[in-house]
């Protein structure tokens, strides 16, 4: 096991499980990690990860269909990260990614993460569903391909196939052209961001989803891209200048107060309506943007924003980061985080469930349902609500 041999035997054994992974900034549980919180074994918090990590690395225990779940049961939420008071906290999760990096050269990782490889390998998205459909989600719309406009807005694989993230993906669409905004779309010839298949560890694959992104880039002379996700958001600020790609990227959050402040928007007004906020993890943690998101749902007028116990660098992660909202390692169970997080948000008594990020859009309307919770609160992206079409 090389690469976490060589790059981190020198730490991963100083993880002593004292278990600050598993709290949250208050300190008030001990079950703010997604993977632990479902099942409550030490052995699924990142500190018990770690150390059976160590075990396969040193011989002492065999790579089993069981540890490889193990291992892939991090959602990457970068809770761990925000506890732990040692020096190496910032390499945690690498140390993680870095034994899944090789569980793929070893071709032991599991079905479910492999399929959702393969799909994006031979189709440029996890759901298997051909490149040329990529634009459909927009056939009602009258949007143009990028061509020499001021932003690229790049959908992702989410908003431009998942059925619910196209809602999504249409309403921003709409926002940005009431505002007159300058915006294009590459259309059939986006791919992957890649985001999640880094984390999966698939090294060769996110340099070529990376690179193919980044000619298309580089090719209509883009700058400034605008992405619906909080994970296209942090691959394209964080992971393609590895790889020669450096642009200008905002998640859209970061763009609409601008626009409304100006009167280039108008947010409806929602009478009466308590609205909660989910910080997404890619959003919040992995890239600290927080007040953002709070400065679009405060300009909705008539509309009371209120805050769940864990929010901000304490939020608790829907479970659907790092591919799990495909694979579903974390379900089965009223412990998914997905059903904790959704029965969260209804303890606030609101009436809205605000989220930023196509993947926990449908990962928590998906734990309204099965809680049983329809009809006392609606899921809605921020986009959504803005666009006020999509509101009701």
């Amino acid at each position: 096991m090389a690469q976490t041999q060589y790059k981190y035997m020198d730490m991963i054994h100083r993880c002593f499980r004292c278990g600050y992974c598993k709290f949250p900034q208050d300190w008030e549980d001990v079950d703010n990690c997604p993977a632990y919180a479902r099942h409550r074994l030490e052995s699924h918090s990142n500190g018990g990860r770690l150390w059976l990590i160590r075990a396969w690395i040193t011989g002492e225990l065999e790579l089993t269909d069981h540890l490889a779940e193990i291992i892939y049961s991090c959602v990457a939420c970068k809770n761990c990260e925000e506890k732990c008071p040692l020096s190496f906290s910032d390499d945690i999760l690498n140390m993680v990614i870095a034994a899944r990096a090789e569980m793929v050269a070893q071709g032991r990782i599991p079905s479910p993460v492999k399929t959702y490889l393969k799909n994006i390998q031979l189709h440029g998205n996890p759901y298997g569903i051909g490149a040329k459909k990529r634009s459909d989600w927009m056939q009602e719309l009258s949007i143009e391909p990028f061509e020499k406009q001021e932003f690229l807005f790049f959908v992702g694989s989410e908003g431009a196939y998942d059925s619910r993230a196209q809602h999504a993906a249409r309403a921003l669409s709409r926002l940005f052209q009431k505002a007159e905004l300058s915006f294009g779309v590459l259309g059939n010839d986006e791919t992957d961001d890649g985001n999640e298949v880094e984390l999966l560890g698939e090294e060769g694959l996110v340099e070529m989803l990376a690179e193919k992104n980044i000619a298309s880039f580089n090719e209509r002379g883009i700058k400034n891209i605008i992405t619906l996700s909080p994970h296209a958001y942090n691959a394209l600020k964080n992971i393609y200048p590895r790889f020669g790609g450096s642009y200008q990227v905002y998640h859209y959050t970061q763009i609409l107060p601008n626009l409304i402040q100006s009167g280039r928007l108008h947010p409806p007004k929602l009478e009466n309506t308590t609205i909660t906020y989910h910080d997404p993890c890619f959003l919040g943690r992995w890239n600290r943007e927080y007040t953002a998101p709070r400065r679009v749902l405060q300009a909705i007028g008539g509309s009371k924003l209120i805050e769940m116990d864990r929010n901000r660098k304490s939020a608790f992660c829907c479970g659907g980061g790092s591919g799990n909202y495909y694979t579903d390692l974390l379900g089965g169970s009223d412990d998914s985080p997905a059903r904790i997080r959704a029965r969260q948000a209804h303890a606030t008594g609101a009436t809205i469930l605000a989220v930023a990020c196509p993947n926990c859009l449908t990962m928590l309307e998906d734990a309204v349902k099965v809680e049983g919770l329809e009809g006392k609160i609606q899921v809605k992206d921020i986009a959504e609500l803005i666009d006020g079409e999509s509101a009701s």
